[in-house]
């Protein structure tokens, strides 16, 4: 539900804009404000979910979105749903840190890659639907529709939760609450996306100024973090192999697939491509990763390497193929490459991951990725606003996640 509301609001921005009268660089806050929340609460989603019990906070999150989605949808102005929108995004943090984490609670050490594939393509399919049930939705009954349809979803998920997913076996009772971590956390994260977001209107001089912020708030929270007795973010633990080497590859996985699939439109559109039709080229990609995750859970690190690889270089092929037939083969290539390495490397973060802290690795896991998607959309933006080709720089980016991914 979460993949497929993101291609799903990403469609809807010029009709936001419209409706209340804006630009698109105030309209991209209707998807920017839930991105950022999304993204800093998934570490503090995680740890609370360890402490507390993770089917409860699975199902809270269920509810929030659900919620949320409602208010969205009755929002009489843009600051009404910008703010509606962060409340969805703490929702779906909740739901983020511990979809993983519950399914290692539930699978079987040996079923847990496949499991954790399975987990993939559902994402990809959100991902691959979201612009065709999108277009679907905004024709039947406009932007606000996009955003309605996710109460009766939202419901339905509690109630499946409830009556399907297990209780939490193991709890983290006790711990202290890291409050500094969780208010240093969104200021180290937040300005430099903000700021590489809103480059081209305010200006290289603002963009680092801001940026210079995040990363001051970084330095503070690593030394921060060092010392604090039940941290938000355990430096000690994400040193151990192989989480370095897999949130790093995994965070440039995401940035170069989500960078791609908001470039490929503005490029295909240069070419004389109809709206139609490159949607459904689009589609190409995520399809393929969801037919190929199902298998990729138990590859080794070297092996799912090779999958970034091809992804790599499929990426970089397809600035330069002019048929649809070139375009499909090579965005049905990337997409198969990632669908290996994805799932992988999943794997084997969750399969690190010591008893009864899965939810906070699940939340950084996911955090590192939602970073990578913000970096992917803020950068094809910001790029395309230069003049820049993104797609060959998002291949060499999938490149260089190559030798991360081979270390594990």
């Amino acid at each position: 539900m979460g993949q497929l509301d993101a291609s799903i609001v990403t469609l809807a921005l010029p009709r936001i804009g419209r409706a209340f009268s804006v630009g698109p660089g105030v309209a991209v806050w209707a998807s920017l404000s839930y991105l950022l929340v999304l993204v800093c609460g998934l570490p503090l989603a995680g740890r609370l979910a360890d402490r507390f019990g993770r089917k409860r906070l699975y199902l809270q999150g269920f509810a929030v979105f659900a919620l949320a989605s409602a208010a969205c949808g009755l929002a009489p102005d843009l600051l009404a749903l910008v703010l509606a929108r962060v409340v969805q995004g703490a929702g779906a943090a909740l739901l983020q840190a511990n979809s993983v984490a519950l399914i290692r609670e539930t699978a079987e050490p040996r079923d847990l890659g496949r499991a954790i594939g399975i987990q993939g393509t559902a994402q990809a399919l959100g991902l691959a639907l979201g612009p065709a049930a999108g277009g679907l939705l905004l024709a039947l009954g406009g932007w606000r529709l996009l955003f309605l349809v996710n109460v009766p979803a939202g419901a339905a998920g509690v109630l499946a939760g409830v009556l399907l997913l297990p209780r939490s076996r193991t709890h983290l009772r006790g711990r202290r609450f890291d409050a500094a971590g969780a208010l240093l956390l969104p200021l180290a994260i937040a300005p430099p996306l903000v700021a590489l977001s809103l480059a081209h209107r305010w200006g290289a001089q603002a963009a680092v100024a801001i940026a210079a912020v995040g990363l001051a708030a970084g330095a503070v929270l690593v030394a921060v973090e060092r010392r604090a007795s039940a941290p938000l973010l355990d430096l000690a633990l994400l040193r151990r192999r192989p989480f370095p080497e897999a949130l790093a590859s995994g965070a440039v996985a995401q940035t170069a697939l989500f960078g791609a699939l908001v470039a490929l439109p503005f490029a295909l559109a240069a070419r004389g491509v109809s709206p139609a039709a490159a949607g459904l080229e689009l589609a190409a990609l995520p399809v393929a990763l969801g037919i190929c995750a199902p298998f990729a859970g138990r590859l080794s690190g070297r092996a799912s390497a090779g999958g970034l690889a091809v992804a790599g270089a499929a990426l970089m092929a397809l600035a330069f193929a002019d048929t649809t037939v070139s375009r499909l083969a090579l965005l049905g290539l990337a997409g198969a490459g990632l669908g290996a390495f994805v799932p992988a490397n999943s794997a084997s973060v969750m399969r690190a991951a010591p008893a009864g802290r899965a939810a906070e690795v699940g939340g950084v896991l996911n955090m590192t990725r939602g970073i990578g998607t913000a970096l992917g959309v803020a950068l094809a933006g910001l790029l395309y606003g230069l003049g820049a080709t993104l797609l060959p720089l998002g291949g060499a980016a999938l490149l260089g996640g190559v030798a991360l991914a081979s270390r594990r």
